[in-house]
């Protein structure tokens, strides 16, 4: 098991199950040595208030040994590729991953998909694409992957997409994984936990990327500071309480 997870949904998300507190217990008890809360952006119609991602300083950095990242689940919002994390916001956050979600942007055609996700990547404002091989969103997978490749965007191979949400993903996540090895970048790895006790589980994904042989050097979890030197390439200063992991 890798003990970084870099998607996981609290009570703010109104439809998740599980506070920061559930989180911590449950990452000491599984070995997780560093996982992201990443609620969703404020444009979803059960998201927190903007005030939630600018406060969440207020949590502890490291809790019996457990460390967290400050993030988002930004929403993709138009063809030009903006999310609803603004730049106040994305002062206080360590992390930003961005998708597509019904409620903020119904699903498009194939090119006009490709080309929110790819302006999206461009902007330099995101870290991670979260479930690009959802089913729903049709988009030119190579061309997404190259994209993310060029810009040091990680795409997101999601757990929770074989097993809960977005099902009938499963193709279109292996041909991701393939076509971001091809293109030599990185991967993410996010369980999309909604509740406290999936935190951490990666079988699913870890199977496609062992099925296809993703080399192990090109995925972020494997350790907290491969994660934390990637942020700190995209400008993200570096969090001195995390510095032991």
């Amino acid at each position: 098991m890798y003990p970084v997870d870099l998607h996981a949904h609290t009570v703010a998300s109104t439809h998740a199950y599980s506070t920061v507190s559930d989180y911590f217990a449950i990452a000491k008890q599984k070995g997780i040595k560093l996982f992201a809360i990443t609620d969703h952006g404020p444009d979803m119609a059960d998201a927190p208030h903007r005030w939630h991602f600018m406060n969440m300083a207020v949590i502890p950095r490291m809790v019996d040994g457990v460390g967290i990242l400050y993030g988002i689940e930004a929403n993709i919002k138009n063809l030009q590729g903006e999310t609803d994390c603004d730049e106040q916001m994305d002062k206080q956050l360590d992390l930003i991953i961005a998708g597509f979600h019904e409620p903020v942007l119904q699903p498009m055609s194939r090119e006009e998909n490709t080309q929110a996700m790819i302006a999206t990547i461009a902007s330099g404002k995101v870290h991670i694409i979260s479930h690009p091989g959802n089913p729903r969103y049709p988009i030119d997978i190579m061309a997404v992957a190259q994209a993310a490749a060029k810009h040091n965007v990680a795409l997101e191979i999601n757990n929770s997409s074989f097993i809960h949400s977005r099902l009938g993903s499963e193709k279109n996540c292996i041909e991701v994984a393939k076509a971001i090895r091809d293109a030599g970048g990185w991967v993410a790895l996010g369980s999309d936990s909604h509740v406290a006790f999936a935190l951490g589980g990666f079988d699913h994904s870890l199977k496609v990327l062992k099925d296809i042989e993703f080399p192990e050097e090109r995925i972020l979890n494997v350790t907290p500071r491969r994660l934390l030197n990637f942020l700190e390439s995209h400008g993200k200063k570096p969090i001195p309480e995390l510095a032991s992991l």
